[in-house]
């Protein structure tokens, strides 16, 4: 549930219920199925009443002419019956037994709680049927009606949970929508409209300072038990005490239900016994029902259900306007009723609570049905925990934190009279020590090792947090790492808004990325460029892309050997069903023509939108392949970038011939190619809405238009090492011996270690400047809050994610995060003495692109150095270091503008 929180879309469309059958702008293909999905108790039930209604009163969707709303609750009491689709309808919805005909009427079926389906929709072996008065099974009416057999002109509105969207085949879709839930200023507007003012405050405080707490509050019902819960606690005492836990929080629901009840029906007081027998019996009778449906992965019950379980439904009815609130019952259309818990998470909680329970009274550990004699919790909870780690979907889960949650002294004594007082320092110990060994376990997927990080949280123990949160501040990331502190520093950035997932922050390396992928998964963007990664890592992305729960948006693998092979891989996951990214770059990915064959057979079938294949050797034969895919009528693309990929003339003119059939492409990069006589160019510029051609500006500095962006720096004297000098026009910096003899450290901005200096004024959009050098220098762009004191090597331009550095010390090196790129000594043509030896270097930066290019200046000649490509979170500053052992170092800023006017 943490890992699914509802986080704001980059490029996601957020849309009305009114929208939902409009056709996207960049297909125009007419919407038939909509398929919604949503975690329980999301409110999807909800919207398609909101929708019902909204039609009923002509508010929306008045082009449908009837609309039929049903529940796949309803539908599984007909599994053994036969109807025809007309015969169906008159069953459900009374005065529809004059309509005969329903071929030529604009109709909407809305099919609510896919994931609720007891019927088995085989699409593959279900025969066809055509005509709405021919009698099948219910099973065969809906699959031919959502294939479109039946009623091809009928729209469909499918709900259901994420894990169950798979049972329909992506073909039989038009669109797919996801109802996200409350978000994070959504939450605090439930609480603040549905408590008054100083409650609601307490309680938005509280659950922020929980945060798993606050990331399930995404989910209204959730919201709802919070809000029952800790409104009760603070109306009972001056100083509550409030709960930090899941399992805390449910405890307390729980005994608030039962203190209703006991009001509501008994005539009794909140001072009253809590635990009557009647009330002990409905527990202990909800529970087994909770546990014997989990196990066998039902979520709504039958009357005989309940029978089994000792539940009679005429008190169930008796208990509507209390324990519905952890038990409902839900009556179909002139159809038997079916019951649910209000939520999951419930049903999950009173499943452990039975478990405990039985344990304790009778010795019998019901998940392996064995008689132990003297109950043994330790028994119990190892037990648990070994089977929910065998499960291959993780039902078991939440059951298991519920279960060792329950055995806090804590938890009991807020249970007293319903529980057995059992718990104890060193049984918590025992587990704590158990769970650990087990995170450790090299075979455990990373799911298992997140959840057992939570079950460690339900028994208040927090080591391992504090040992990663520890690290992150010191800086400490080691990749020999143990699994459990990986998993724990993935659980901790999971407990965080991680929009934007940058690897070079941890290191850059392939072995990181795989040990951090559930927080890539989790992520809208993952920026892993300049990291080594090779097929192997493109391996482990392609069955993310394919996880139904992965919410990448933006894939950025540029400058990483991943050859054809890789993409080869990272294609079987872009074609995948799920698989919802939008933005690809692979620039300086030694990519050949059989890459663009690969991905020309993916463009059709992926919601690719932005693809970047520059700096790659495709050639003409390898855009032939590429245009077959921009020409398919499916194809999303809408920008395509081909720098530096020698494509010539001929290559263009496929490029006319594709784009002039069919395409949505609208942006076209094709600079750095040699095209400037191509006679094709003036056809291809009508074709897209922006072109380029020439080489960039970042490219291409000795352009005029360049010099507009230039920027008129001055250093920080406050900010330079007690061993450099600034000049008084603040333009030049250079040693200066006598100064740090003499004077103390007199400003808190200064570099203490390194002989460093930033300029005063943070650059922001696009700036260019130009500096001389002279020695063996750095030059650099840094944030604000780079380290300044201490020995830490920290503090060295290119030593952290802070700062981005070019080097010229025995050679010429550009330094990220300790990332070292050696550049061709052929670029700065020889090297003399460091003493002796200058030069000139231009400097562009565009903040919003997230590129840093470096120049070499000469005879108003201009060379590419190297660009840095990379997500700018914070304002920069520009930034120059001396080499400590060479004093005839200095860097002086270059007034651009007075040179032109000279």
């Amino acid at each position: 549930m943490e890992t699914a929180s509802w986080k704001p879309g980059g490029a996601e469309t957020a849309i009305t219920c009114e929208e939902m059958f409009k056709s996207p702008v960049d297909t125009q293909a007419p919407v038939r199925t909509v398929l919604t999905k949503g975690v329980a108790g999301i409110g999807k039930t909800l919207l398609t009443q909101k929708v019902s209604l909204d039609w009923a009163e002509g508010k929306a969707h008045q082009d449908v002419q009837l609309l039929f709303p049903f529940s796949f609750r309803a539908l599984n009491l007909l599994k053994d019956r036969s109807f025809s689709l007309v015969q169906l309808l008159h069953h459900f919805f009374r005065g529809t037994e004059e309509v005969r005909r329903f071929e030529h009427l604009q109709l909407l079926f809305i099919l609510d709680g896919l994931d609720e389906c007891r019927l088995p929709l085989d699409f593959s072996r279900t025969r066809v049927l055509t005509e709405p008065t021919e009698s099948a099974s219910v099973e065969e009416l809906l699959v031919n009606l959502i294939r479109g057999s039946l009623l091809p002109s009928a729209r469909l509105w499918i709900t259901t949970r994420p894990a169950a969207a798979n049972q329909i085949p992506a073909e039989c879709v038009s669109m797919v929508t996801e109802v996200r839930g409350f978000s994070d200023p959504q939450k605090e507007l439930y609480f603040r409209k549905r408590l008054k003012d100083e409650e609601a405050t307490a309680i938005i405080s509280h659950i922020k300072s929980i945060r798993s707490l606050y990331i399930m509050c995404y989910i209204p019902v959730f919201c709802w038990i919070l809000s029952v819960v800790l409104q009760k606690i603070l109306k009972q005492t001056e100083k509550p005490k409030l709960p930090k836990t899941l399992t805390e929080m449910y405890v307390h629901f729980l005994v608030v239900q039962a203190k209703v009840k006991n009001i509501k029906y008994h005539e009794g007081t909140g001072a009253d016994l809590l635990w009557t027998p009647e009330t002990k019996e409905m527990v202990r009778c909800l529970g087994k029902l909770a546990f014997e449906q989990l196990q066998k992965g039902n979520l709504i019950f039958y009357e005989s259900d309940l029978s089994e379980c000792g539940l009679d439904a005429a008190e169930i009815a008796r208990y509507s306007g209390v324990f519905t609130q952890v038990f409902r019952e839900e009556p179909g259309l002139y159809q038997d009723t079916v019951y649910c818990f209000i939520h999951l998470s419930v049903q999950e909680f009173l499943a452990a609570l039975h478990v405990h329970q039985t344990y304790i009274d009778t010795g019998v550990n019901l998940l392996s049905e064995e008689q132990t004699g003297k109950p043994d919790l330790l028994i119990l909870h190892r037990s648990a925990v070994d089977q929910a780690l065998q499960s291959p979907n993780g039902h078991l889960d939440l059951f298991l934190r519920f279960l060792l949650g329950l055995s806090l002294p804590t938890n009991q004594s807020l249970l007293q009279g319903l529980l057995t007082q059992t718990g104890s320092d060193n049984m918590n110990y025992s587990n704590v020590q158990y769970i650990k060994k087990k995170i450790n376990e090299t075979v455990l997927s990373e799911e298992n090792r997140l959840n057992l990080l939570h079950c460690l949280n339900e028994l208040n123990d927090h080591s391992l947090e504090e040992q990663i949160q520890l690290s992150i501040r010191e800086g400490h990331i080691n990749p020999s790492m143990s699994p459990a502190q990986w998993s724990t520093l993935c659980f901790l950035l999971l407990s965080t808004d991680q929009e934007v997932f940058d690897l070079q922050k941890y290191h850059p390396s392939e072995e990181v990325l795989l040990k951090l992928l559930p927080v890539v998964q989790a992520s809208k963007k993952a920026l892993l460029s300049d990291c080594n990664l090779t097929e192997r890592s493109c391996a482990a992305l392609s069955s993310l892309l394919s996880s139904e729960s992965c919410t990448l948006k933006m894939l950025d693998l540029s400058n990483n050997p991943i050859l054809d092979s890789g993409v080869e891989r990272l294609c079987e996951g872009l074609k995948s069903a799920p698989c919802t990214l939008e933005t690809l770059s692979l620039s300086c990915c030694n990519l050949t023509e059989r890459s663009c064959g690969l991905l020309s057979c993916v463009l059709p079938r992926s919601s690719l939108k932005h693809l970047d294949l520059s700096n790659n050797r495709l050639e003409n034969s390898g855009l032939d392949l590429l245009c077959a895919g921009l020409k398919s009528a499916p194809c999303r693309l809408q920008s395509l970038r081909l720098s530096r990929c020698l494509v010539s003339e001929e290559g263009v003119a496929t490029l006319v011939s594709a784009l002039s059939s069919s395409s949505s492409l609208k942006e076209l990069d094709l600079t750095n190619n040699n095209l400037s006589l191509c006679t094709q160019l003036t056809a291809l510029q009508g074709l897209v809405h922006t072109l380029r051609v020439e080489p960039t500006e970042v490219e291409r500095l000795s352009r005029p238009s360049q010099k507009s962006y230039y920027c008129d720096l001055s250093l920080d004297p406050n900010s330079a090492h007690r061993a450099l000098s600034v000049s008084e026009d603040r333009r030049r910096v250079s040693h200066s011996l006598l100064k740090y003899l003499r004077f103390g450290d007199d400003q808190p901005e200064r570099f203490e270690h390194f002989t460093q200096v930033l300029c005063a004024s943070p650059l922001t959009g696009r700036c260019y400047w130009e500096v001389e050098w002279r020695g063996s220098v750095d030059i650099a762009v840094s944030y604000r809050k780079i380290i300044r004191k201490g020995e830490d090597e920290k503090q060295l331009f290119g030593a952290n994610d802070h700062s981005w550095c070019l080097r010229n010390f025995n050679g010429c090196a550009v330094y990220h995060n300790k990332m070292q790129t050696e550049l061709p000594s052929s670029w700065f043509d020889q090297l003399p003495h460091p003493f002796t030896e200058s030069g000139r270097v231009a400097v562009f930066l565009d903040c919003e692109a997230g590129t840093l290019s470096f120049f070499k200046h000469s005879s108003g000649e201009f060379t590419h150095l190297h660009t840095f490509r990379s997500t700018f979170t914070e304002p920069l500053y520009a930034g120059f270091g001396l080499c400590w052992n060479l004093r005839g170092s200095s860097v002086s800023l270059v007034n651009v503008r007075r040179e032109e006017q000279h």
